[in-house]
């Protein structure tokens, strides 16, 4: 055989294998490029945009009678404080095992705030519980003594009226019942002793965990798992004396100083309107809720109580505030003209002369509405057409927020 001609037998042909291995290839670059395609389309067609919300602050539109000061018999300045406010702590002193309130959290009432380590507590419960079973087990023992004693006294009775026994044995079967009887009867009071003992220590378990007096906020965590807590203050300085401290937002109220001087112009029910330093265009109704009946002789002034007939979430305890005390109805006073319309500050105007106009939030929604400016009263303006009170349109505008407002877009207020 020619060794030669088996040798060429023995070569590769490289033009099949490369046809054979092209086509997988163009295969695959058709997919890729069908697929890209109808990818494109796809979003074209259904464009994903993820619009965020655009944070805002707003204010209240209202009449000019709901906080014209110009009837104001007398301006105070005051604080805002909390009718109801607590700093909880335990019964007793014990280990902080768990803390499950942060600064900021609304509790209600009832609810677990911490837990102290109730060990101790479960084993003394855990004998008490033990102590009622024994009770209860002697119960049983001793009124099977009773059985027995009652059928010995039954058997000598018959005895005795047949002779056959004495007196003195009868009399002993009868003692000896109602000794019996009476030792059942201090063993049930001890019974009810050890079930009340019980109670106890379940409410000592009970102790353990710390639960909110009312609804309200959390303003201050003052104790972390593994602290000592104490209803009394310690001398080393290492064991807390309380877990929180709670706010019922609903108790909150003003409290001024006036000057003894002028208290004669304040009186129980007399409406007011407060101004928080921190948003004075925006003041809300108020009225006097009583005077407290004694003045402080260093300062000479009488201390007054107003409460919020209207209140939102930008009111905080301790803030400061402005009271303006109003006088309803003198009949000597010529009626004062209340302007129609409503009230705006001016940052919440925006547009040219001929067409201004203002951005209205409604829920989670804002939408534009045009307005008619009449005059200015202080530092706001006064809106005749447009706008209603009580509607809350967006305020300080600027340049840049005014290119970001639109009809429709989502919104998060602020205040």
């Amino acid at each position: 055989m020619d060794k030669k001609a088996l040798l060429n037998e023995l070569k590769i042909d490289r033009s099949e294998t490369q046809v054979e291995t092209t086509r997988p290839i163009k295969w695959f670059l058709a997919i890729a490029i069908l697929g890209g395609i109808g990818y494109v389309g796809w979003s074209v067609q259904f464009p994903q945009q993820t619009v965020e919300a655009l944070e805002v602050r707003t204010i209240l539109a209202q009449a000019p009678a709901e906080f014209n000061s110009d009837n104001s018999v007398l301006d105070a300045t005051g604080y805002v404080i909390a009718r109801r406010m607590a700093t909880v702590s335990s019964k007793v002193t014990g280990k902080v095992m768990d803390v499950l309130i942060e600064e900021g959290m609304v509790v209600e009432e009832g609810q677990v705030l911490a837990t102290l380590d109730d060990s101790i507590n479960r084993a003394q419960l855990a004998l008490a519980e033990s102590q009622v079973a024994a009770a209860n087990a002697a119960i049983a023992e001793l009124e099977v003594q009773i059985r027995q004693a009652e059928l010995n006294l039954t058997r000598t009775r018959d005895l005795a009226e047949q002779n056959l026994a004495s007196q003195a044995d009868l009399d002993t079967d009868r003692l000896s019942v109602e000794a019996l009887s009476a030792r059942l009867n201090k063993f049930r009071r001890d019974i009810d002793v050890a079930e009340r003992s019980t109670a106890i220590q379940r409410q000592f378990l009970e102790d353990m965990l710390i639960r909110a007096p009312f609804a309200g906020v959390v303003i201050a965590k003052a104790a972390q798992p593994g602290e000592m807590i104490s209803p009394i203050a310690a001398g080393g300085g290492f064991t807390a004396t309380g877990i929180c401290t709670i706010v019922d937002m609903d108790s909150l109220e003003v409290e001024v100083d006036v000057n003894e001087s002028y208290i004669n112009r304040v009186y129980p029910g007399q409406p007011a309107s407060i101004e928080l330093n921190a948003y004075p265009d925006d003041p809300y109704q108020a009225e006097v809720i009583a005077i407290i009946p004694a003045a402080n002789r260093n300062q000479a002034t009488v201390r007054v109580r107003i409460g919020f007939l209207e209140r939102d979430a930008r009111v905080l305890p301790e803030m400061g505030v402005r009271v303006s005390f109003m006088e309803k109805g003198i009949a000597n006073e010529p009626a004062v003209e209340v302007p129609v319309g409503v009230l705006v500050p001016g940052s919440a105007i925006a547009g040219t002369e001929g067409e201004l106009f203002v951005w209205v939030v409604q829920g989670d929604d804002m939408s534009r509405r045009n307005v008619d400016v009449s005059d200015k009263i202080g530092s706001r303006v006064l809106i005749i057409a447009g706008l209603r009170s009580g509607e809350r349109v967006v305020t300080e505008l600027n340049a840049e927020l005014q290119l970001a407002l639109e009809e429709g877009a989502p919104v998060s207020v602020l205040n």
